[in-house]
């Protein structure tokens, strides 16, 4: 069996390295972007549970 010629074989080193970068450049992109929508939900869950406390102790002023 013949060996590809070493410039040959580092040509495909550099590509398959490249397709690693790139394929973890795209895993923290959307990692950061499911970071970013978590954060965004906690906020408006946050605020959603803080008017539900508010209108809770108002009832229990009523009451």
């Amino acid at each position: 069996m013949n060996a590809p010629s070493p410039p040959a074989a580092v040509d495909r080193i550099e590509r398959a390295v490249a397709r690693i970068e790139k394929a973890a450049a795209a895993r923290a992109h959307s990692a950061d972007a499911l970071a970013r929508r978590h954060a965004a939900l906690r906020a408006r869950m946050e605020e959603a549970v803080t008017a539900l406390d508010d209108l809770i102790a108002r009832e229990d002023r009523r009451g």
